[in-house]
């Protein structure tokens, strides 16, 4: 055979490694099979008992009772150590409801973008102040600075008058307590005939209260995101309601506050009653601390109206009597009707209570954070009624 036509010899090289391969292979498999099996049979780790491990259920349920008291109490503390940062957002949510019910209202004739409404709102009530602080302000700081003057010596009239019907009133004694009710007296009415204090808490108060009206869902969007998501529909429902609720008790507020100043002013200026302009403002102001303010701005008024005469102290009875009756027979239930139906030993009870712990600031928040409450109550009743 030639040379040429020979067939070439095929090496065994490959067939060698490829078996060296599958030999190694299956000596890692072997490997790995024995590995699993001696861990199998090898006896395993016993952890040890820590201090904090309860393997009483009894004990555990007790534990878990306990730790939510405890978050509780120190979720109070921390409210109570933040006290005045939560009641200046609480105040700004309360502001921005009033803007938002200026805003609804002039939604049903203005059709414009919600926030030029905002925007009129806010610059009619700015411009309602300035006119107030610009034009009435001096007059009103006059007779301000005389009305301590004028509480002090119908006091006084009112302590001879017990002493010589038999009553044992040391004069000298109360001289201080006298003094120091009119400062108080003083300091009220120079605080709202001039520059109202608390510039920085209002300040923080109005933006806030600017920011949520412009933008109210961009909030409460934000704040149900931070539920689970089976709780953010009835979240929704909730803060509508409260929002509803709050609209109408500040804007029922406000028309009692408005109807009880400026009807006490005009009847007091036609009978020619002194200081009827700051004895109206404060009656106004006072109208909107429901139980304690109306007593506070009947006192004042009726000893204004006596350090005149008789008739005029008398006529100033009237007058309180009529703007009252006024107020709580016609206002207040036609407001009550659309709002929460609030017990006034309870509102009277939270104020005493707000006003104890936050001052004058949560004097003034207690009716809206009740009304507040009781619908959040009521929205939990309904849904443990339908889960019943």
């Amino acid at each position: 055979m030639a040379e040429g036509s020979r067939t070439p010899r095929v090496s065994p090289a490959p067939k060698t490694v490829g078996k060296a391969a599958e030999r190694a292979l299956r000596t890692i498999r072997k490997q790995s099979v024995k590995a699993k099996e001696a861990a199998k049979e090898e006896v395993p780790i016993t952890e040890h008992v820590g201090p904090t491990d309860i393997h009483d259920p009894a004990v555990l349920r007790e534990a878990k009772r306990a730790a939510v008291w405890i978050g509780l109490a120190a979720g109070l503390a921390l409210m109570i150590y933040l006290a005045e940062p939560l009641l200046i957002i609480f105040g700004g949510m309360v502001f921005a409801a009033m803007i938002d019910g200026g805003v609804r209202l002039l939604g049903r004739v203005l059709p414009i973008g919600r926030g030029w409404r905002v925007a009129m709102v806010v610059v009619f009530a700015a411009v309602f102040l300035i006119w107030t602080i610009g034009f009435a302000g001096s007059a009103l700081a006059e007779q301000a600075a005389q009305l301590p003057a004028v509480i002090q010596a119908q006091a006084l009239k009112i302590i001879h008058w017990l002493q010589g019907h038999g009553a044992l009133i040391n004069v000298k004694s109360m001289q201080p307590l006298l003094e120091k009710l009119a400062g108080s007296v003083g300091d009220l009415t120079s605080a709202v005939g001039g520059v109202i204090g608390w510039v920085t808490t209002a300040f923080g108060i109005l933006v806030l209260g600017i920011y949520i009206a412009a933008e109210p869902h961009l909030y409460r969007r934000g704040f149900a995101w931070l539920l689970p998501v089976a709780e953010r529909t009835r979240f929704e429902v909730t803060a509508a309601a409260m929002g509803k609720t709050l609209r109408r008790l500040l804007a029922g507020r406000l028309l009692g506050m408005a109807v009880e100043g400026v009807t006490t002013w005009i009847l007091l200026a036609l009978w020619g009653v002194p200081l009827s302009g700051v004895l109206g403002l404060l009656t106004g102001l006072l109208a909107f601390l429901p139980n304690i303010g109306a007593p506070i701005s009947g006192t004042l008024m009726v000893l204004v109206g006596f350090s005149v005469s008789t008739n005029t102290g008398l006529f100033c009875m009237v007058v309180y009597a009529v703007v009252q009756t006024v107020d709580g027979n016609i206002i207040v239930p036609m407001v009550a009707k659309r709002t929460a139906d609030l017990a006034p030993a309870l509102v009277l009870g939270m104020q005493l209570i707000m006003g104890t712990l936050f001052g004058i600031l949560g004097l003034m928040l207690a009716d809206p954070l009740v009304a507040m409450l009781k619908v959040a109550l009521e929205r939990q009743s309904l849904r443990n009624e339908e889960t019943a």
